[in-house]
């Protein structure tokens, strides 16, 4: 399962590169320059994307998500719903467009993962909402994306408690840092230069950074737990974060 997961991983990465070349360099991010972080955007089904992340005529405002940013991955880069599905996450099924409301329209016609996307997707994403989103021309070393963020609740999980970690090299407050999809031994992790490594502690990033954690100014490989609307302090921290799910 993991070798799965991490193909899947290694799958979107190449996506990614091929993405950016249309775009300068740029990562996936969708919405518009100021779009901030939504746990869902207005409009899955839209025919345009003004009505799809709620901007206004100039472009400005609206709101996205890391979902949404994934999904452009399918829109614009040829990747199949399958490969944002980790086999050993509980309860995250593919996406079928006509199952799951879009009646006879096609994956690449859309702008989401449905209208619960967090159903649909497996992996943490550096968050681009801010003034730290990722290029090609960051550090090598940086971290893309990862095992959904332990930290923040899913559809199917709680956040774990954040007491229980402590970065020591491979002990059990360690591993408590670590993705619950493959029972906290680790997580698999897309690095910039495109490699894919199951890392078995979570501060594997630039500088030993920790992928799932906002930097609070002290230790880089602890951090503090990040929640909606967090951002990376600074161009060498990693942030890998999912939605949350959307209030009914």
């Amino acid at each position: 399962m993991r070798m799965v997961c991490g193909t899947n991983l290694a799958c979107l990465g190449k996506a990614m590169l091929i993405y950016s070349n249309d775009y300068d360099d740029a990562l996936p991010r969708a919405g518009g320059k100021s779009s901030v972080w939504a746990p869902k955007i207005p409009n899955w089904q839209a025919t345009n994307r003004y009505q799809a992340y709620g901007l206004e005529a100039d472009g400005s405002g609206g709101q996205a998500s890391i979902s949404a940013s994934l999904y452009l991955l399918v829109k614009y880069a040829d990747v199949e719903p399958n490969r944002f599905v980790c086999p050993d996450d509980r309860g995250i099924t593919q996406f079928r467009p006509r199952r799951f409301g879009a009646r006879k329209r096609e994956a690449i016609d859309l702008w989401d993962f449905g209208d619960e996307p967090w159903k649909h997707y497996s992996f943490s994403y550096h968050n681009p909402y801010g003034a730290y989103a990722l290029t090609t021309a960051c550090e090598p070393g940086s971290a893309v994306a990862a095992d959904r963020n332990p930290w923040m609740p899913s559809a199917f999980v709680k956040g774990r408690d954040f007491g229980k970690f402590y970065p020591r090299d491979h002990s059990e407050a360690t591993r408590a840092g670590n993705a619950v999809a493959h029972k906290y031994d680790g997580q698999n992790v897309l690095f910039l230069d495109g490699h894919v490594n199951f890392e078995q502690i979570s501060f594997c990033a630039v500088n030993d950074d920790n992928i799932y954690t906002s930097w609070d100014g002290q230790d880089i490989r602890r951090g503090i737990p990040p929640k909606l609307g967090s951002q990376p302090a600074d161009r060498s921290d990693s942030l890998l974060v999912n939605d949350p799910p959307a209030p009914r």
